[in-house]
C-alpha cells in the first residue's frame, strides 16, 4: 500500500467519504449554531472532536492521494482516544438522563447526533486502528497532545465560556455548555474532571492494547507511511 495508493483503491475512497462527511458536518455547524453565544459551536468538547477529525480526516486523504509520506500517527492516535471519550461520555449521560447534555431543547435531528456521537468518532477509529498502521506508538507523545487537549478545554469552558455566556441555568452556576456541569459547584466539577483526565488515561491504555493486538493479529493489514 503505501502512500502511493492508487486512485481506485478501496481505503482512498473510504478517506474520501470520511472527509467528505467530516466537513460537510463541521460546515454545518457553522452555519446553524447559535452565533449570539460566546465560543459558537466550540464551547462543546463533541465539536472540539468533529474539527480534529476534520482535520485528521484530510491529512489521511492527502496521504492516500500521494500528496505526503506523513501518517500523523500522533494526532490521529489522539483524535482516536478524544473519540472514545466522546461516545463514552455521551451516551453514558443520555442513557442516565437526556437532558444532562441536551437540556430542556432536547437533542438536535436524528442524522446530527447519530453522526457527531456515533458515526463520525466510529469512521476515524477505523482509520488509526486498520490503515494508518503504528496507531499509539508514540505514547508520550499522545498523552502530551492529549493533556494539552483536556487542559485547553478545561481553561476554555471555566475561563471564558462560562463568565460570557448567560445560559444554560443551573442549580450552582450558569454558561457551561453542557447543563449537568451548571448543577455542579467548582469543588465538584474539578472533581469531575478529574475522573475525565482519568478515563482518557483508561482509554489511551485500551487503544494501546487493541493497537498491539490488531497489529499482532493482523500483520501487514495497516501499510501507510512512517511519521
Amino acid at each position: 500500500m503505501g502512500a502511493k495508493l492508487k486512485r481506485t483503491d478501496p481505503i482512498l475512497i473510504y478517506r474520501i467519504v470520511v472527509f467528505a462527511l467530516a466537513a460537510g458536518y463541521s460546515l454545518h455547524q457553522f452555519i446553524t449554531t447559535d452565533h449570539s453565544a460566546f465560543g459558537w459551536q466550540f464551547r462543546y468538547l463533541t465539536i472540539w472532536a468533529l474539527t480534529l477529525n476534520t482535520v485528521v480526516a484530510f491529512l489521511m486523504l492527502r496521504l492516500s492521494l500521494g500528496w505526503s509520506r506523513k501518517t500523523y500517527n500522533t494526532l490521529c492516535s489522539t483524535a482516536a482516544v478524544l473519540n472514545g471519550f466522546v461516545l463514552f461520555m455521551y451516551w453514558k449521560l443520555y442513557l442516565i438522563d437526556p437532558s444532562l447534555v441536551n437540556g430542556k431543547d432536547g437533542p438536535g435531528p436524528w442524522y446530527l447526533e447519530y453522526y457527531l456521537h456515533g458515526l463520525g468518532p466510529v469512521l476515524q477509529m477505523i482509520d488509526a486502528f486498520f490503515f494508518i498502521g503504528g496507531a499509539f506508538a508514540r505514547g508520550r507523545s499522545i498523552l502530551a497532545s492529549l493533556t494539552l487537549v483536556v487542559v485547553g478545554y478545561i481553561v476554555w469552558i471555566e475561563a471564558l465560556v462560562a463568565p460570557l455566556n448567560d445560559s444554560p441555568v443551573g442549580k450552582a452556576t450558569r454558561g457551561l455548555p453542557y447543563p449537568f456541569l451548571n448543577d455542579m459547584d467548582q469543588t465538584e466539577r474539578m472533581g469531575f474532571y478529574g475522573t475525565v483526565v482519568v478515563t482518557m488515561l483508561i482509554l489511551f491504555a485500551a487503544g494501546w492494547i487493541i493497537a498491539r493486538l490488531i497489529d499482532r493479529l493482523f500483520p501487514g493489514l495497516s501499510g501507510d507511511a512512517e511519521a
